[in-house]
């Protein structure tokens, strides 16, 4: 309630609310040239469920937004790891704005293009769904496909610039919760047909709110690693001796093991779906079903291969030593250089590896409730902590805000 007492703060919600608005608006605007009945159809499998999860129900639909805001996270995924690889690009991660400004430039047109080409092989895969196909009309679809993506990072960034948070995370926020309340309808609808039992809804509702309370743990969690600063006499004055430290988060990879273990075996299952009749891609729709174990022992191994993947591209042990050396600091017991590195790697190590066993075990989380308590979840584990993280990291935002206005300072 103190948010709303502050007009700025008030502005930058209402904003926000309304830019949720026209995404969700978008969300309803049909792709032109498509027959719906053969699009249910093609569409019914839960292959695409993800998808449809992230785009707010938008992809089954096959509307202007069908393609959500994953091109873009593709590009800024892929960006920060050409940023390891290409010179070129760590120079410019490493001017500044200006250098941020420009890698921001680049990844908007990797996004255009990203998403021009996962059109064209929608429309290919949808062409049977299409009213009388036509170059013209396939042609017309990608560019409607591409421009709602386009539109929608347009929409994220201004989020950003005059709304409250990071806006391309907010846009993936609503579209996930923008299917709660349907869920929740369809839910106490069989539960009064008699198709599902009350108790297993209760259950469901309680391991609800304990792996919220563990995923909040998990994302706030740190390991810290004590640092000391020598102290430096200048003249008469003394510089330095205060003590900090390296936070170190458990979930430091955040939700994109995920997203790269699922993006990965989505790709055989889909090629599968092209080849019916085919019985070696029978095996793989069989075995690669989101319920198969084969499946699951397979995400999960990726998931923990790609957060230790992640881990390394994004924290570098050496540049972190080195400039606790440049600076003379030190960890007491420690000594700087190669010793230091070798601590901090092996902290990480540990450190990691809780978190990739966390983010594991709440993908597949989804699949054991369902088998505990009958009920169809389409709200996975991968969507909980997207919006966990959105959420809290809103929160942050908005006290950052507030603090800022209520702050007395030295002056008075």
């Amino acid at each position: 309630m103190s948010a709303l007492k502050l007009p700025d703060l008030r502005r930058k919600i209402n904003f926000t609310l309304m830019m949720f608005l026209i995404f969700r608006l978008g969300a309803h605007v049909p792709v032109p040239f498509i027959d719906p009945a053969v699009l249910a159809n093609m569409m019914g499998g839960s292959i695409f469920g993800f998808f449809d999860i992230l785009s707010g129900g938008a992809f089954k639909r096959f509307t202007v937004f069908a393609m959500g805001i994953m091109p873009y996270i593709n590009a800024s995924i892929i960006m920060q790891l050409l940023q390891v690889v290409v010179p070129a690009l760590e120079r410019l991660a490493k001017e500044g704005e200006e250098g941020r400004k420009k890698i921001v430039q680049i990844t908007r047109y990797g996004t255009v293009v990203l998403g021009a080409l996962q059109a064209i092989g929608m429309t290919i895969y949808l062409k049977p769904a299409l009213e009388s196909p036509s170059l013209l009309r396939m042609a017309v679809i990608v560019l409607t496909l591409t421009a709602g993506t386009a539109f929608l990072m347009w929409l994220g960034e201004l989020i950003t610039e005059k709304g409250i948070g990071n806006g391309i995370s907010l846009i993936i926020f609503a579209g996930i919760v923008s299917r709660l309340p349907m869920g929740v309808v369809n839910t106490f609808t069989e539960v009064r047909a008699g198709e599902i039992n009350i108790l297993g809804v209760l259950a469901f509702g309680v391991i609800a709110i304990a792996v919220i309370a563990g995923v909040v743990a998990i994302q706030e969690g740190q390991r810290r690693i004590p640092v000391q600063y020598a102290k430096k006499v200048v003249g008469r004055r003394v510089y330095g001796g205060q003590s900090t430290h390296i936070p170190m988060k458990v979930n430091q990879a955040g939700v994109i093991p995920v997203i790269f273990a699922m993006s990965i075996l989505m790709f055989p299952s889909t090629i599968a779906t092209w080849f019916p009749e085919n019985g070696f891609a029978q095996f793989i729709v069989r075995n690669f079903n989101f319920n198969a174990p084969l499946y699951m022992v397979f995400y999960a191994l990726l998931i923990i291969f790609f957060t230790y993947f992640y881990t390394a591209v994004t924290f570098n042990p050496a540049d972190v030593s080195d400039n606790i050396k440049k600076y003379g600091g030190f960890i007491p017991g420690i000594r700087p250089g190669r010793p230091t590195t070798e601590y901090i790697e092996r902290i990480l190590s540990r450190v990691t590896l809780a978190g990739a066993i966390f983010l594991a075990a709440i993908a597949l989380l989804p699949n054991f409730i369902m088998s505990l308590t009958g009920l169809n979840i389409q709200f996975g584990g991968t969507s909980l902590l997207i919006v966990v993280g959105v959420a809290l990291e809103t929160m942050k935002q908005m006290e950052s805000h507030l603090l800022m206005r209520h702050y007395e300072g030295f002056i008075k």
